[in-house]
């Protein structure tokens, strides 16, 4: 039975009557264009094509439906023909069976890639037969065939396959109609669905003028909640599209009405674009609006709205960032590198510009190209001033104050610390000045005023006349800034309460709100009121905030670092272990000494799921730090041996993937004396892969120390391979000094005269090993890699010849084809054998 042809045969009397129904609904094993074969009929292939097309079954005219695509590459090579068929799909599209219309749409994309690849008069037949069917069919009554419909328009517009003139003449004006306000409901929701996802695969101008104004009308739709969120959802995707005159123009009173809908759905839906519309804006529209909008979000009434504000409060922070005072910049491939700055202010410029089509991808892991971090002299930040009208140079230029990368640097500044005291009391005096009289009335109406003076007595009347000011704005002062900055008084008295005031409070870069807001994310209260990971939210968006803030606020942040780095929760950590090598680099050498090193040794010895984080960068981290500091941790990489489950192999991989890496960072002396055991120690590890990469490993080491011309080292290093592997009892272990051999000659590891005399008699030796993948390897390193490099004495080479001419000749066939295989011809892969 099985050898039965499923075909169609010519002795039927009936073609008609058998057609497709003997074969019921599963007929996916036959040749769906069976029924164009010769019959009895009398009919041409397009007769029969015709006939089952329009056939009163609807059974057949389904399987019609279905092989349209094998019809197409049928009748492909005749012009005529091909036209025929195509005029046969247009009438077949106005099928009145649903399930027809289905199987046709489904066909459509597949059909056009078809015809794209094949037809040189491509667009003008898509456009003519197929753009017109899947425009019907957005209006079609059957749900199934419109939801086909959709999803054909979005395939093909993904594949770059319908025209500009096509959207704008044919399918837009069809999505602009059934927006209408006398449209029909569900006709109306899924036209907005479809519009706001085809919005992001048109251009700039075809946004614009067509779809934008009936956005904004849908924005404000106030018979049909699902149409709003549906817009709340997507604007993001509209602001980015158009632009930022539009969006200030257009759609922020839009979108100022849509946060403020009486439906939390909708405003969870817009906490969650936030970010998206901020970087379509100004700084001034982000500092002035967009900020005080996204406070009410964060103090929304409903939870879900609360946990979606916070969720994307890093991200919205992330969009504060200064281009022009940034000290990092991003790869193409997304890594972070410090920026040198230059002396004219046009690598500055062309930095900014291509900051307004930063990938969506990069703003999403929260570190985005509009870096903040400010460079420590004062050079640049003159320039810095002169480039960027957005600074206040009054708080955060102003040349008596210093650089506040850190205290380290501030109590370094000795030498003008009689003018910077003269210059604090002169900013205290105008600060004191200008918020007397509104001081006065605030500090009477204060809950707090009667008690919090009393709490420090200054000798200096300056000081206690800032004091009662501060104490009047409660708001803007939070109880650990006053902590902060009692512990900092009594350790550094010469540093004034007024110039730690101006430290910690008033940092121009983003809202203090924002930053207040962000910072009471680790408030355990947060996990139970908003969101029970809150904290690991906080973790993830961390990096992008203190790029923005720059190294010289992280001040700011670091409490909450070291927070969030003792959470209980692992993820939490875990987080925070995946992305310490990028603060590193946010924050420079000095500071990432002072207050990463303690936390990166922390996670060293957590769980085994914090420290794949560390491990997965453990390269990128300690190239930051001095030479010094990095070797300290040669003593700690053994320890990554030993791992909770003893089963996680991959751990061990990821090692010996990031000791390949290292191995530049450290001398030849280092790399011998502690990353040279962990290598062989991997190499008879109990998986595979673990052993793959760790014989890699090993010949990187060989090379390290050949090239560093510890040819002593080597040596030793060479004996210690050919007794651990080259006479192992174990099969697996001699076929690993066969891969290790040619790994080290096609890597001109070391000259080809010590080759010959260290390693290869060792190597042909496994010539005749009882074990045939072993051989395998032999002949392919001899034949391959060996014989190609040459160079060798002549005794070397007499007996590598007839070492090759007896592989050759060998009993195992996998052996011969290696040891004869021409080494120009492409290799074949021998992974599998090992």
């Amino acid at each position: 039975i099985a050898g039965l042809s499923l075909y169609f045969e010519d002795g039927h009397d009936d073609l008609d009557d058998f057609g497709f129904d003997d074969y019921g609904s599963e007929c996916d094993g036959i040749r769906i264009t069976a029924f164009l074969d010769a019959g009895q009929d009398n009919l041409t292939p397009l007769g029969r094509l015709e006939k089952y097309a329009f056939s009163e079954n609807v059974f057949n005219r389904q399987i019609v439906a279905r092989g349209l695509l094998d019809v197409l590459r049928e009748f492909s090579d005749n012009e005529n023909d091909f036209i025929s068929v195509m005029e046969t799909v247009a009438r077949m599209s106005e099928d009145g069976e649903p399930t027809v219309r289905a199987e046709l749409m489904e066909q459509v994309p597949n059909i056009a890639m078809f015809l794209h690849e094949s037809r040189p008069n491509f667009p003008a037949a898509f456009s003519r037969y197929l753009v017109p069917i899947v425009v019907r069919y957005l209006t079609d009554p059957n749900n199934q065939v419109r939801k086909t419909s959709q999803a054909a328009l979005l395939v093909l517009l993904e594949q770059g396959l319908i025209s500009k003139a096509d959207m704008e003449t044919k399918v837009c004006p069809v999505l602009l109609d059934l927006t209408e306000p006398r449209s029909d409901d569900d006709y109306k929701i899924e036209a907005v669905a479809i519009m706001c996802k085809v919005v992001t695969m048109l251009s700039k101008d075809t946004v614009e003028h067509l779809l934008l104004p009936r956005f904004c009308d849908l924005c404000s739709d106030a018979r049909l909640f699902q149409v709003r969120k549906v817009c709340a959802a997507n604007f993001g995707e509209f602001c980015s599209i158009v632009g930022q005159e539009a969006t200030e123009k257009l759609l922020m009173p839009k979108f100022f009405d849509l946060c403020s809908d009486s439906l939390w759905g909708i405003r969870k839906a817009c906490a969650e674009c936030f970010m998206m519309v901020s970087n379509s804006t100004s700084p001034e529209v982000r500092r002035a609006k967009l900020s005080p909008l996204f406070i009410s979000l964060i103090s929304d009434q409903s939870r879900w709205v609360r946990q979606a504000a916070f969720q994307s409060l890093g991200r919205f922070i992330s969009t504060f960032a200064n281009p022009s005072s940034t000290g990092l910049h991003f790869r193409e491939d997304g890594a972070l590198l410090e920026h040198v700055s230059s002396t004219d202010g046009e690598d500055m410029h062309n930095f900014d510009d291509n900051h307004s089509s930063a990938p969506g991808e990069m703003r999403g892991r929260f570190i985005t190209t509009n870096s903040p971090t400010t460079t420590n002299n004062a050079k640049n930040a003159k320039d810095t001033e002169q480039t960027d009208e957005n600074f206040n140079s009054f708080h955060y230029w102003r040349s008596p104050l210093p650089d506040i990368s850190g205290e380290l640097e501030m109590l370094s500044c000795q030498t003008s610390e009689e003018v910077i005291e003269k210059e604090e009391r002169k900013e205290e005096s105008e600060l004191i000045e200008s918020v007397e009289e509104e001081g006065k009335e605030d500090l009477a109406h204060s809950p707090v005023s009667e008690d919090k003076p009393k709490i420090q007595v200054s000798k200096h009347s300056a000081h206690t006349s800032l004091k009662k000011c501060i104490w009047s704005f409660p708001k803007l002062l939070t109880h650990s800034h006053m902590n902060c900055w009692t512990l900092s008084h009594h350790a550094s008295p010469s540093l004034s309460f007024g110039h730690h005031f101006l430290m910690l409070c008033l940092q121009n870069v983003i809202p203090q709100q924002l930053l207040d807001q962000y910072l009471s994310m680790t408030d355990p209260a947060r996990a139970q009121t908003v969101d029970t990971e809150i904290a690991k939210h906080c973790a993830f968006s961390l990096p992008g905030v203190a790029l923005t803030l720059g190294r010289q606020n992280w001040h700011c942040l670091k409490d909450t670092y070291e927070t969030l780095a003792t959470d209980v929760q692992w993820k939490v950590r875990r987080t925070l272990a995946f992305s310490i090598h990028e603060l590193a680099v946010i924050l420079g050498d000095q500071l990432t000494a002072a207050d990463l090193v303690p936390i990166f040794n922390g996670f060293l010895k957590d769980l085994d799921e914090v420290r794949i984080g560390v491990l997965k960068h453990l390269y990128d981290f300690l190239k930051l730090l001095h030479a010094d500091k990095r070797r300290e941790y040669l003593y700690q990489l053994q320890e990554f041996m030993v791992t909770d489950n003893s089963r996680n192999w991959r751990f061990r991989y990821e090692l010996a993937e990031q000791l390949i890496l290292i191995i530049e960072l450290y001398s030849h002396y280092d790399v011998y004396d502690y990353l040279r055991q962990i290598a062989l120690t991997l190499c008879s590890d109990k998986v595979s892969e673990v052993r793959w990469i760790s014989y890699k490993l090993v010949v990187e080491i060989l090379q390290k120390l050949y090239a560093s011309g510890a040819d002593d080292l080597g040596l030793n290093f060479i004996n210690e391979l050919t007794v651990r592997f080259c006479h192992c009892p174990k099969w697996v272990g001699r076929q690993a000094f066969a891969f290790i051999c040619q790994a080290i000659v096609e890597e001109d590891c070391m000259p080809m005269d010590q080759f010959s005399q260290h390693l290869l008699p060792s190597l042909l030796s496994l010539s005749s090993d009882p074990v045939a993948n072993v051989r395998v390897l032999v002949a392919k390193a001899l034949r391959q890699s060996v014989m190609e490099k040459g160079k060798m004495g002549i005794n070397s080479e007499i007996d590598l010849e007839e070492t090759v001419m007896a592989l050759q000749s060998d009993k195992d066939r996998d052996v011969r084809f290696f040891a004869s295989l021409d080494p120009n011809k492409g290799l074949m892969d021998t992974a599998p054998l090992i």
